[in-house]
C-alpha cells in the first residue's frame, strides 16, 4: 500500500520552491555567507523534488523520486542545507532526526510488537502516519544489525509513501564499510542508488575551518594528570553533595560513573568506550545529562576498532543531542585523533575541533 502524498500546510500562496530558496538565501544573508555551486545545486534539488512530492506528480516511464540523499566531507554545509529545508518545509507532519537516533527508536517501538508477524512493518508503517517528511542527520551503518534491517526499514517508508532527506559523510556505495557484512546491506544501498536523487556537496570550502565558524559546545583538555581531573570537576559545578563512583543501570545493564549530580556526570573513559556499550545507551546518557565530562582519553590509533568506533559514536550522539562536552586526554586532539587511524576520524576531528582547548602544563 502506498500512502497519498504529504498535504502542504494550507493558505500558502508563495510557490513550494520559491519558499524554499527564499528561506535559504534568507539563512545564508543572516550569517554573511554565500552559497557555492554544490550548495546551491542541493537546495535548488530539494526544492523542486519537495514540489514535485507535495504535488503527487507521477512518471509513466519510472518511479519517482522517494528522496534526497546529501552527502560530501565534514564541513561542507550538509546539515546546514537540510535544517534549512526542513524548516521551510511547508509540511506539519515532519521530523528532523539524527540517524542513531532513529535506529534506536525503531528497535524499542519493535519491542512491542514482540511475538507478532513483521514487527518491522508494523514499527515503519506507524512512523509513516506520524510523520510525512523525515530527514535524517549522520545516515551512515557500522553495526551488523543496523546492516541486516535497514534496508527492509527504507523499503516500508518509500512504500509508504514517506519523504526521505538524508545527509552522509559517504556516497551509497560506501556506507558499509565492514565487508564481514557488506552483502546484507546491499538492498539498502541499491534502494538509494534506484528511489533517490544523490549529490555530492564536496565542492567548495571546509566552513568548519572559518574563523568563529560554528560555536564551541565544550572543551577539549590535556594531557592526563590530577589538575585536569580537578578541573573538570570544577566545570562541572560538582559540590560535596555529589554522588561518586556509583552504578547506573542503562539500557538493563551497569555503567559506572565517577560522579554525579544533577544533569552533570563524569565518566571514565575505560567504562563508556572498552566496554561493550551500544549508541543505545550514549543516547541515554545524552538524554538524562546535559554537561558530560570524559577522563582518560587516549591516542585512539593504538585502540582496537571497536573502542574506536564507540568514541566516535558518542561524540556523534553529544554533539547532535546539544551536550556540553568536556575531554580529559592524553594528548593535544592531532594525536588523540591522527589522521587515517579511522575511516570517521575526519568527522569527528572536525567536530572536535569546536571544543575550546584547554591546555595543563
Amino acid at each position: 500500500m502506498t500512502s497519498k502524498p504529504a498535504e502542504p500546510d494550507t493558505g500558502l500562496v508563495e510557490p513550494v520552491d520559491q519558499r524554499i530558496q527564499r528561506r535559504f538565501n534568507d539563512a545564508l544573508e543572516a550569517r554573511g555567507y554565500r552559497a557555492d555551486s554544490a550548495q546551491q545545486a542541493a537546495i535548488d534539488t530539494l526544492a523542486t523534488w519537495l514540489d514535485a512530492w507535495l504535488a503527487g506528480r507521477r512518471s509513466w516511464l519510472r518511479k519517482p523520486v522517494a528522496g534526497i540523499y546529501l552527502w560530501g566531507g565534514v564541513g561542507r554545509g550538509k546539515s546546514f542545507v537540510m535544517d534549512t529545508f526542513f524548516a521551510a518545509a511547508p509540511v506539519q507532519a515532519k521530523r528532523r532526526v539524527h540517524f542513531h537516533a532513529f535506529l534506536q527508536e525503531v528497535q524499542q517501538r519493535m519491542g512491542a510488537f514482540t511475538g507478532q508477524n513483521e514487527p518491522l512493518l508494523r514499527v515503519a508503517r506507524e512512523v509513516a502516519q506520524e510523520a510525512r517528511l523525515l530527514c535524517f542527520d549522520e545516515f551512515h551503518v557500522h553495526d551488523i544489525a543496523d546492516a541486516m534491517l535497514l534496508g527492509r526499514r527504507l523499503k516500508v517508508l518509500v512504500e509508504e509513501g514517506v519523504g526521505l532527506v538524508c545527509t552522509s559523510n559517504y556516497a551509497p556505495i560506501n556506507l558499509c564499510p565492514n565487508p564481514l557484512y557488506r552483502d546484507r546491506f546491499k538492498p539498502a544501498i541499491e534502494l538509494l542508488e534506484t528511489r533517490f536523487s544523490v549529490l555530492n556537496l564536496d565542492a567548495g570550502e571546509d566552513y568548519r575551518e572559518r574563523a568563529g565558524a560554528g560555536e564551541a559546545w565544550g572543551y577539549f583538555a590535556w594531557p592526563l594528570c590530577p589538575e585536569l581531573k580537578v578541573w573538570l570537576e570544577q566545570q562541572l559545578d560538582l559540590s560535596a553533595a555529589a554522588e561518586r563512583d556509583l552504578v547506573l543501570e542503562v539500557n538493563h545493564h551497569p555503567l559506572k560513573v565517577l560522579a554525579r549530580e544533577g544533569d552533570r556526570a563524569l565518566l571514565d573513559f575505560d567504562e563508556l568506550c572498552r566496554r561493550p556499550h551500544s549508541s543505545a545507551d550514549f543516547l541515554w546518557l545524552c538524554q538524562r545529562f546535559r554537561r558530560i565530562a570524559i577522563y582518560g582519553v587516549p591516542c585512539l590509533d593504538s585502540e582496537g576498532i571497536d573502542v574506536q568506533q564507540r568514541i566516535l559514536n558518542f561524540v556523534d550522539i553529544a554533539y547532535d543531542s546539544g551536550v556540553h562536552l568536556l575531554l580529559g586526554c592524553a594528548a593535544e586532539l592531532d594525536q588523540v585523533c591522527r589522521p587515517g587511524s579511522h575511516l570517521d576520524f575526519v568527522r569527528t576531528r572536525s567536530r572536535l575541533r569546536q571544543l575550546t582547548p584547554q591546555a595543563f602544563s
